[in-house]
């Protein structure tokens, strides 16, 4: 059979125009190069060369074979090539999704940005999904990456969760709600408030949060008539239907009417996280890297 190392021999005598030149770009003995295009012409039962006394000469064979062998060596160079770059992480597909709550604004999009600019072989397929649904499509191999707001109430076995970053905490009320023009508000002047987003008893994430902060000053959240979990809040807001304890992210994509009054307790912060499965390959793990250190 022939081998890819007498095709880069041939190759390179059509190319050089001689044997010994050949060899000596090769870095191999010339009787050697010799003995390796006897045994390919051998094998195709024809001579490729026409052996002369000045120099070898490509023979009607040896010259409708030579395109056919460099677009061969081409086609192995891209396949080895690709073969590597998929093995180190520099080119593949990634689903990723995120929650409502983490949207893809600020310091992710410009992370997320850069992480596609340094490396050009990767696509990326993006969509929304709440905390669980994350985890839950990640632990069945449907996604490679989650972006979620925690805490997180379910643990898959086979995934980890990872913080990235953490940001306060701020509360979210219409424009002409009382507290809308107040530099900073306590979350004990929030006792009476309608809030929009009541925690679910099997979800985490935020809403599970604010249900914690307000508990921590002895009352718990007062739904509202209206409530949602998804980005709606925000409109839910504008409208009048009560407020919500919301990251300083969200302010990238809320309405001109909603107003953002920053929390006078301490440690009013929200972490996002990034989740994926323990036996993630190198793509993911370039990933992770990038957002951990971009």
């Amino acid at each position: 059979m022939t081998t890819t190392r007498q095709l880069r021999y041939f190759v390179e005598i059509a190319e050089c125009g001689s044997f010994s030149a050949a060899a000596e770009r090769l870095y191999i003995a010339q009787s050697a190069l010799s003995r390796q295009i006897k045994e390919l012409e051998t094998q195709l039962d024809t001579l490729l060369f026409e052996r002369t006394a000045r120099q070898p000469r490509l023979t009607a064979a040896g010259q409708a074979f030579l395109p056919r062998a460099r677009s061969l060596l081409s086609d192995l160079e891209k396949a080895e090539r690709l073969a590597r770059e998929i093995g180190q992480g520099m080119r593949g597909s990634l689903r990723l999704n995120h929650s409502s709550t983490v949207p893809l604004s600020g310091r992710l999009l410009a992370r997320l940005g850069s992480y596609l600019h340094d490396n050009p072989g990767v696509s990326m397929e993006i969509a929304q999904q709440s905390s669980e649904g994350q985890l839950e499509a990640l632990a069945e191999g449907r996604l490679e990456i989650g972006l979620l707001r925690l805490p997180v109430l379910r643990q898959h076995e086979g995934l980890c969760v990872q913080p990235l970053f953490e940001e306060p905490l701020l509360l979210a009320v219409a424009e002409n709600h009382p507290l809308a023009g107040e530099r900073s508000v306590c979350l004990a002047q929030l006792r009476e408030e309608a809030f929009i987003s009541i925690p679910h008893r099997q979800r985490g994430g935020l809403s599970y949060l604010s249900a914690e902060l307000c508990m921590r000053e002895g009352f718990f959240p007062r739904a509202a008539r209206v409530v949602s979990r998804k980005t709606t809040q925000l409109q839910l807001i504008q409208a009048g239907f009560g407020v919500a304890l919301l990251p300083r992210c969200m302010q990238d994509i809320a309405p001109a009417a909603v107003r953002f009054v920053a929390l006078a307790d301490e440690d009013c912060s929200s972490t996002v996280a990034l989740a994926y499965r323990r036996d993630a390959g190198a793509l993911v793990q370039g990933f992770l890297s990038h957002m951990h250190n971009g």
